[in-house]
């Protein structure tokens, strides 16, 4: 019953709205802001490596990279990379990377705006997000609540079915445990960390993250040296194969379509998931720009970097060949296993588990932000939302979650498209914010945020948060 409906929004939203609606918004934006992505790439690095502690409210800027990282490289890294290659060939790899570069200035701009309308829930942390500027830059908490429930069921729940799903095939492959084992000590592991609350979870991803994101693009560094006399050749390989010019590859619809459906998928730009980790850190230089840096930065990490590194090892082990019909993780594992022999394939479920179980955490993360938006976000609410992660994730882990999946693409399409509508409508503030932000860095201060200089928001931010570290 349900099934012909949620298809019917799925062609809309990924069929149209949301391919072209976020890159357009993305040249929007790399436009509007004076190609911000380029200019003031450095500024990225700058904006992460500030002071590494939040204060009593908030988390620290490199944690807020590692949760929203977390959430970000998961199964579209490795599984996802290669359904693309599978369906629109090499020129699939430079469509992701077009949408990475534009969807940094979408990601800024998000998370920009949720660290300018962050609050504080009953415990005096920091909580913020999408939900929070629709509500209060655009006075319509009605579409706050749409995106809340939408993120709640897309990213709370669903997602983390399918990316226990993810863990427990590579494992059942790998290792040949069985698959309701491997749900069971997952839910043991994620339970223990989502119990803790977003402290908890930022204190693992700190660790976890880097150390996986590394571990993994040293293996890709080591296959590329191997075959390095290959390297220019292919990445010339792939760009012809983008415009169609290369008789192997998808086609120019082919590559375009798989490659920007996958790269979307894959770095969350303009997805209005990010922001919600971003409003809970506390920035540094204390301005709500520098957030966005930080975020634009895990976009270009995700897909720059580590989609990069999984399609390279894909396309030198040449088992991409004709009549090969392996596809998502298993042609990952197979590559692998060309490049470092038998382990491959376990490093790859070993890969798998650590990108998909941080996840988990990292979506719970953005629904619990949700929840203090839709006033549930007391210890009786949250108790039943980590409840049911950790049956989805049992769930998830021994069932086929197809249709399942299906309706968290609708969900997840409705969120993006409210977020969209929202972040354009806004991008005023944004740009003022911008020049603001590159002004004090232009005359040699570290940026600070003065509320005073922003009349216009007057009774729709906190006020209090901001003034707080205001030393003018």
């Amino acid at each position: 019953m349900l099934d012909p409906v949620i298809n019917f929004l799925n062609d809309i939203f990924w069929g149209y709205v949301l391919i072209y609606g976020l890159l357009a918004v993305g040249l929007f934006f790399t436009i509007r802001l004076g190609f911000i992505q380029f200019v003031n790439f450095g500024e990225m690095f700058r904006a992460v490596s500030g002071s590494r502690q939040g204060d009593s409210a908030g988390i620290s800027p490199f944690q807020a990279l590692t949760i929203s990282l977390a959430s970000r490289v998961g199964t579209g890294n490795l599984a996802g990379v290669a359904v693309a290659l599978y369906l629109g060939g090499p020129g699939a790899i430079f469509w992701m990377w077009m949408v990475a570069l534009v969807g940094m200035a979408t990601a800024y701009s998000e998370s920009t705006l949720a660290q300018l309308y962050k609050t504080k829930n009953e415990e005096g942390q920091y909580r913020g997000g999408p939900a929070f500027y629709i509500a209060k830059g655009l006075k319509a908490p009605w579409a706050g609540a749409i995106f809340s429930v939408c993120l709640i069921i897309a990213f709370g729940l669903v997602f983390n079915a399918v990316q226990a799903n993810s863990i427990a095939d590579a494992m059942q492959g790998a290792f040949g445990f069985e698959k309701i084992w491997v749900g069971v000590a997952l839910a043991s592991l994620t339970g223990i960390v989502i119990f803790g609350g977003i402290r908890q979870i930022a204190r693992v991803a700190e660790i976890v993250v880097p150390f996986m994101a590394v571990l993994y693009l040293l293996v890709a560094l080591y296959v590329v040296a191997i075959h390095i006399g290959e390297v220019p050749g292919m990445l010339g390989h792939i760009v012809q194969s983008a415009f169609g010019l290369d008789a192997a590859g998808g086609g120019l619809a082919g590559a375009l379509l798989n490659g920007v459906k996958r790269g979307l998928f894959s770095n969350e730009a303009g997805m209005g998931s990010a922001p919600n980790i971003a409003a809970v850190a506390t920035p540094d230089p204390h301005h709500p720009s520098s957030q966005g840096f930080v975020q634009a930065l895990g976009v270009f990490i995700d897909t720059i970097l580590i989609c990069t590194a999984t399609a390279l090892m894909i396309l030198l082990s040449g088992v991409m060949v004709d009549g090969n019909e392996l596809t998502g993780t298993p042609l990952t594992q197979a590559a692998m296993t060309v490049h470092i022999g038998g382990a491959g394939q376990y490093f790859i479920a070993i890969a798998i588990l650590f990108f998909a179980f941080t996840s988990i955490i990292g979506n719970y993360s953005y629904a619990e932000n949700a929840m203090t938006f839709l006033k549930v976000g007391n210890m009786p609410g949250l108790t039943v939302l980590r409840l049911g992660v950790l049956a989805m994730v049992i769930w998830g882990a021994y069932e086929s979650v197809a249709t399942v999946f299906n309706a968290a693409d609708a969900s997840m399409g409705l969120m993006a498209t409210v977020n969209l509508i929202a972040i354009v409508m806004l991008s005023g503030t944004v740009a003022k914010l911008t020049k603001d932000y590159r002004a004090q860095r232009k005359a040699g201060r570290e940026p600070v945020f003065h509320a005073a200089d922003y009349p216009e928001l007057s009774g729709k931010i906190d006020q209090d948060i901001w003034n707080k570290h205001d030393p003018g």
